[in-house]
């Protein structure tokens, strides 16, 4: 009876353990390919997500692109089409779009830096406005009072201190004196300005030239200085052709040059390029072309006729211009002189 029991026993522990063996069996076969499929549609879903965010951080990065070009190019037709394109606003829209771009840039490759897009933005919308006026304080004081985040302060001052110098040594002019510049009006931008620059050619140079001819002898020229004639105090004459036209500068001692023959016509003694100076020039630009070219006296010429001379200006001109300046400098005077200043320009004499 008890050998009985125990084989009873011992089948009802033996059918135990197999239904627990294929239970485990059958749950195995059903969680395993349930997690994978979990799984599966979980690196679905976020693929998915991911692809869905490239798709929008690419669409968002052409379209500050797109911006920034047609924004630029709009903005170039109108100021070079004479129109009233406005400035400001589209300052800010390139530089806030500019800055935007490179902004997300450096977060794409440049993740340890930190850098928030929002402040990239700003600080690209200020840099450009202070670059292009050279008005730093007001583009850094502008920027933070319109938004008041502490945290821009540091950055908008770096990014418009940096946009203000490259600005000083790449542009002449800003964008506020462009226009005034190119209606030949002279914009000073140093603190103090220079005398001689303010001062033009015309104002100064001697109108009563004596010119020589290219066609006369040396043996002439020096009969005629032996003269005592006006004029033979000079050190250096113009000398023209027949039409009138310039074609060089001699001086007393190329005229008295031992070795040139007295049968010599003027135009041979010519040894130097011709260096001229025009009258919407000013004095100290004439002074850097006389050092430039190592000359004492420039004939004067205006720029639609550059042939011809109109006056002529030495180093002792310059220098009365200055002494002017001395003696109205030293006598007191309760009014206040405005001259009329004209922009200069040119190519084969000073700048």
């Amino acid at each position: 009876m008890w050998r009985e029991r125990y084989r009873l026993a011992a089948a009802a522990l033996a059918a135990l353990l197999a239904g627990l063996v294929l239970a485990a069996l059958l749950l195995t076969r059903l969680i395993l390919p349930a997690l994978l499929l979990l799984a599966g549609l979980v690196l679905l879903l976020a693929g998915l997500v991911l692809s869905a965010l490239l798709r929008i951080a690419l669409l968002m990065l052409v379209a500050l692109v797109v911006l920034f070009v047609l924004k630029f190019v709009s903005w170039a037709i109108a100021l070079g089409s004479g129109t009233s394109g406005g400035t400001l606003a589209p300052l800010f829209t390139i530089g806030g779009g500019l800055g935007s771009l490179l902004g997300g840039l450096a977060v794409r490759f440049f993740p340890a830096l930190g850098m928030d897009v929002r402040v990239a933005a700003l600080v690209g919308m200020a840099a450009m406005f202070a670059g292009a006026s050279r008005a730093l304080l007001t583009s850094v004081v502008f920027a933070f009072e319109t938004t008041r985040q502490p945290l821009s302060l540091l950055p908008l001052l770096a990014g418009c201190t940096t946009a203000f110098l490259i600005s000083s040594l790449m542009m002449r002019h800003t964008i506020m004196t462009e226009k005034i510049a190119r209606r030949g009006g002279r914009v000073l931008a140093e603190y103090s300005a220079d005398y001689l620059d303010q001062v033009l050619v015309k104002d100064a140079a001697t109108r009563e030239v004596v010119a020589l001819s290219a066609d006369d002898t040396l043996a002439g020229v020096r009969a005629w200085f032996g003269s005592g004639e006006a004029g033979t105090e000079h050190r250096g004459f113009p000398v023209e052709d027949d039409n009138g036209n310039l074609t060089g500068v001699v001086t007393r001692r190329d005229i008295f040059n031992a070795e040139a023959p007295e049968t010599w016509q003027l135009r041979q003694i010519i040894k130097r390029p011709l260096a001229i100076v025009f009258e919407d020039n000013s004095l100290r630009e004439a002074a850097d072309h006389m050092v430039r070219e190592r000359v004492g006296r420039l004939p004067v010429v205006i720029r639609e006729r550059p042939h011809r001379v109109t006056g002529w200006l030495t180093r002792s001109d310059i220098l009365d211009a200055h002494r002017q300046r001395l003696a109205d400098a030293s006598s007191p005077s309760r009014h206040i002189k405005i001259r009329k200043i004209r922009l200069h320009g040119g190519s084969s004499a000073p700048p």
